[in-house]
């Protein structure tokens, strides 16, 4: 597929050429090219590994700690002190912290509470927290919130997948749309000059007036004029649409052979909605799921506010021994331990109170603004669902409307073929042909653009 469409591919710093033979983009070629190289998709790409690099950050919270500390002071010969300790802590996630410790300390002048023995001493236990910090701690909460943002991530890649999406095929359309309105207007140019030269010669033969000769020299100039708008809105689809195509390989821009067509407005494309499971669909739309994980991050922000409310109670026991093989065997609180608890708690809990209160407002805001999008984006689907609908009726209108206008242009040429009308009254017949196929083609073009408008209203895209 894509050697496929590499072929009609060149280098942004190359010269556009002509092809030889027309070389078509099919729709669903271009738009997996899309998908695949597009800059927006290597950034969807990136937020995932945002998502995945958040959440080993916040695991990096309950890594286990190392560390080592050595204090000595030495005056006049005299060995103050030389205090030395190393240890590990190890978090976990139902908040208990285990940690072991080694300390030796020796010296003329050390505080008879860091007397040890010579050898050392062993100490191994653990500390939890009784109230704050219980159910859900700052450690916790970081972790869930980078859990959270990594599953939001997994949804904003999708939301820019499908804007990328609409906007591709939009762009795509109107490249077709500008095509087949050059080839209208290319027509018209033509029969424009086909019938001011055989005007002329009717009139240099005797046969027209002078009058009809300027009639159908004005109808040419007025149709090149037109064409020329044409090919300058042909000329910015184009560059439009090259804005989306890049090399897989280097990651360069890439811009069509002028050769190059799209698919045409009118090729074989039916397709009927499913209304009700479109609407169910909304339910997981990527942005009211974004809006979700935001809410649910908030309450956790919530729940740890909550915990402030707690008083702090700290637990801590340690076994200490000289060596590890006789720490198992003293029971808890016999001989060979230390243990402490500290308690301590705000008064009136003021900041508590207010952190709790901001968050559940920030909760109630995010919570509103969730329900007004997810009724936005319902509104939106139904939107899109009953322009999908007119346009097919405005489709088959017109294009019984072309045919009148087409039946009543050949009638008027018969008619001034055998002296019955007049230029003015042909061109006038063939002016309004050719609108009605311009108008036609712009609501096809609208028509395959609704698809994709109303595919992503339903939170689909490339999918």
């Amino acid at each position: 597929m894509k050697r496929f469409v590499i072929f009609f591919l060149v280098l942004w710093n190359a010269s556009p050429i002509w092809a030889q033979d027309s070389l078509r983009l099919g729709f669903d070629d271009f738009l997996l090219w899309v998908k695949d190289n597009h800059p927006i998709s290597a950034q969807a790409e990136i937020n995932l590994t945002m998502g995945r690099m958040e959440v080993r950050q916040a695991r990096g919270g309950f890594d286990p700690l190392i560390y080592g500390n050595l204090d000595q002071k030495e005056f006049k010969g005299t060995n103050y002190y030389d205090k030395r300790e190393a240890g590990v802590t190890i978090p976990t996630w139902m908040g208990v912290e285990f940690n072991g410790t080694f300390e030796q300390n020796n010296g003329t002048y050390l505080n008879a509470e860091g007397t040890v023995p010579n050898g050392g001493l062993i100490a191994a236990g653990a500390s939890v927290n009784l109230g704050q910090g219980l159910i859900l701690d700052d450690r916790r909460a970081t972790l869930r919130k980078a859990q959270i943002y990594q599953q939001a991530t997994e949804v904003e890649r999708a939301n820019m997948l499908n804007q990328l999406y609409l906007d591709a095929t939009d762009a795509y359309w109107k490249w077709s749309l500008a095509f087949e309105n050059l080839k209208v207007l290319q027509e018209g140019v033509k029969l424009a000059e086909f019938r001011f030269g055989a005007i002329r010669k009717t009139y240099q033969q005797g046969d027209n007036a002078a009058i009809d000769t300027v009639e159908a020299y004005s109808q040419l100039l007025n149709r090149q004029y037109r064409l020329q708008n044409a090919q300058n809105a042909f000329f910015v689809a184009r560059q439009n649409l090259n804005t989306f195509l890049w090399d897989d390989s280097s990651g360069n821009p890439m811009e069509l052979n002028e050769g190059v067509i799209p698919d045409g407005l009118f090729e074989s494309f039916t397709w009927v909605p499913n209304e009700e499971e479109l609407r169910t669909l909304i339910a997981n739309h990527p942005e009211l799921r974004i809006k979700d994980f935001d809410l649910a991050s908030l309450e956790i922000d919530r729940k740890l506010k909550s915990q402030q409310l707690l008083p702090v109670v700290k637990l801590k026991y340690n076994f200490i021994n000289e060596r590890f093989s006789d720490l198992n065997q003293y029971a808890f609180f016999e001989n060979n331990y230390k243990w402490g608890v500290s308690v301590y708690t705000p008064v009136f809990l003021r900041k508590s109170r207010g952190a709790i209160g901001l968050a559940k407002a920030k909760i109630d805001f995010k919570q509103s603004d969730r329900d007004l999008k997810e009724i936005q984006l319902r509104y939106k689907l139904e939107s899109e669902l009953n322009s999908w609908m007119i346009l097919n009726q405005q489709i088959e209108t017109f294009k019984k409307n072309v045919a009148s206008l087409d039946a009543l242009f050949q009638g008027e040429t018969r008619r001034f073929q055998i002296g019955e009308s007049s230029l003015f009254l042909v061109n006038a017949r063939e002016v309004s042909l050719f609108d009605s196929r311009l108008t036609l083609n712009d609501l096809a073009s609208k028509l395959r653009v609704s698809y994709a408008k109303t595919r992503v209203a339903a939170g689909l895209g490339f999918e």
